[in-house]
């Protein structure tokens, strides 16, 4: 049986990587952000970034297991079908993955004692599943670098 998404994300090897390519991606996301949503989005990285060195890795390592889990069903279900561009499968499902993944850092804003990282989160969280849609291609690309 293949390997699972949160088994190969999760593997020690691969885990410190996995977040620097993560980090990257959202940095590249955010430079492709314009106009007064995207700003918002800069603005509200900018101040979870600012809440301690290191902080959006940290963020990064702790989202990582739910994120390999919200996507193993896509990548299972990809995978059995013989797709060949994840990032295209995933872009297809676009507003169900978005909301699966938001479910993640809903969650983590409910239990947060950081009430600057809360505010922040809540001014981007109405718009943010576009923006996850529109990550996603990269997403995809940056699982298959681990997956194949």
């Amino acid at each position: 049986m293949p390997a699972t998404l949160p088994e190969i994300l999760l593997a020690p090897d691969a885990r410190p990587q996995v977040i620097t390519d993560s980090l990257a991606l959202i940095d590249a996301e955010l430079a492709d952000k314009s106009g007064i949503t995207g700003n918002a989005v800069k603005l509200a990285y900018k101040t979870v970034g600012s809440f301690r060195p290191g902080y959006v890795a940290y963020i990064v390592d702790k989202m990582l297991p739910d994120i390999a889990d919200k996507l193993q069903p896509y990548w299972a279900d990809f995978s059995a079908a013989g797709g060949s561009e994840f990032g295209d499968y995933l872009a297809k499902r676009g507003e169900e993955v978005a909301e699966s993944l938001l479910s993640i850092t809903d969650t983590m804003a409910e239990n947060s004692d950081k009430p600057v990282v809360v505010r922040a989160y809540k001014a981007v969280r109405s718009g943010a599943a576009k923006h996850i849609e529109a990550a996603l291609p990269r997403v995809g690309d940056l699982v298959v670098t681990y997956a194949r």
